[in-house]
């Protein structure tokens, strides 16, 4: 059922390390079982999306960001005729390597990366991900990380920049680093996936938000994209009251966006012809928002960048946390008989000090920072 311009498995560039194939799984499904098994992705529920893990148990995690994002991203694969399994083993990898807090506990980390090697790399989340199914599980007997096909790696990573596409590429040629080089797309499915993400976070995030109290129905009535469904469900529904409001319209803006990408990206399929995944590759992008939802989408971020994740309230966690990941990456780099076994070498160990931290979950790095420093981050 696949269309020729879908990720076949039987046509993957296979993984760095040969292995014969599976019996009942094809080369994706396979990817996606060893994400779903791995330690990381097990310490993703209790990872920060953006409010902290003991803020409230209803709040979104990392784990249940990332099943929204292969929910979404299924959806559409299915639709457009591309690999559901790839996208689904896309989606669930993605964050893998986000650290404690989220993006504040992100930008922390790069910052003591920084400072501490003026010349160092710093650290990135996109980066992370990858790292962690390359090298940093430790479950196989033959080789480090998962060893998942070129396809699941290439949509992991999202983002790299070109000094950090030409240390990928120096290390593997050719590899997931080489398209940030030539300047060409990934597959489809990895495109998807980013849209899918982008679609489930704005998403869940108008729904935590209201949910902290930190934002109100009457605040998204400027939001053009909420509003406009909000209204069209109270028509429809003239009783509607309490969170019913909030969740129907937050769903049907949920799948009037999908449907957005699915016919959008049926245009510029039809327009393109791509007639393999090469081809794919080296067109535009070819997954997509059109233009109006394109707007309507950035309004909503703007919003959520305003009144939500700079919210005093949120300002304030986000300094209290990057604050423990501060002290916790001086405590490692001062001793590093804290942490994990150290690796040899002044940048080994800097960047064995970043992978510790950033594979903690939020409350074992408030655990660890009570024990370092024998205060509490939060009360």
């Amino acid at each position: 059922m696949l269309q020729p311009y879908a990720c076949h498995p039987d046509a993957s560039r296979g993984r760095r390390h040969a292995e014969a194939p599976a019996p009942t799984r094809d080369a994706f499904q396979r990817d996606r079982d060893r994400i779903v098994h791995s330690t990381a992705f097990r310490r993703l529920v209790y990872k920060t999306q953006v409010f902290l893990n003991h803020e409230g148990d209803l709040f979104r995690t990392r784990l249940t960001h990332s099943l929204e994002v292969a929910q979404l991203g299924r959806s559409m694969a299915r639709a457009l005729g591309l690999n559901e399994d790839l996208v689904e083993a896309i989606a669930l990898a993605h964050d893998l390597g986000h650290t404690p807090f989220g993006h504040a506990g992100q930008d922390a980390l790069d910052d003591c990366l920084r400072r501490a090697d003026p010349q160092s790399s710093g650290f990135e989340h996109n980066l992370q991900s990858l790292r962690v199914v390359d090298a940093l599980e430790e479950r196989y007997p033959s080789f480090d990380g998962l060893n998942l096909g070129f396809e699941t790696r290439e949509g992991i990573l999202k983002h790299c920049s070109r000094a950090q596409a030409e240390r990928l590429v120096a290390k593997e040629p050719g590899g997931v680093g080489q398209r940030f080089i030539e300047r060409t797309q990934p597959s489809l499915e990895a495109q998807l996936c980013n849209l899918a993400d982008e679609i489930a976070y704005n998403a869940h995030d108008i729904d935590d938000g209201v949910r902290s109290g930190l934002l109100d129905l009457e605040q998204l009535e400027a939001v053009p994209l909420f509003e406009s469904f909000r209204r069209e469900a109270c028509a429809e529904h003239p009783r509607l009251a309490g969170r019913r409001v909030l969740y129907e319209s937050i769903r049907r803006m949920l799948s009037q966006q999908v449907y957005d990408v699915i016919e959008t990206t049926r245009q510029a399929l039809s327009r393109e012809r791509p007639g393999d995944v090469d081809a794919v590759r080296a067109a535009p992008p070819l997954v997509g928002f059109g233009a109006a939802m394109a707007r309507d989408g950035a309004q909503l971020k703007q919003f959520l960048g305003k009144h939500l994740y700079r919210h005093p309230q949120v300002v304030a966690t986000t300094d209290r946390a990057q604050a423990v990941m501060r002290s916790l990456f001086d405590a490692y780099r001062a001793d590093p008989a804290q942490r994990a076994a150290p690796a040899a070498g002044e940048c080994r160990a800097l960047r064995a000090t970043a992978d510790y931290i950033a594979g903690m979950t939020d409350r074992f790095a408030l655990r660890e920072y009570e024990r370092l420093t024998g205060r509490r981050a939060f009360d």
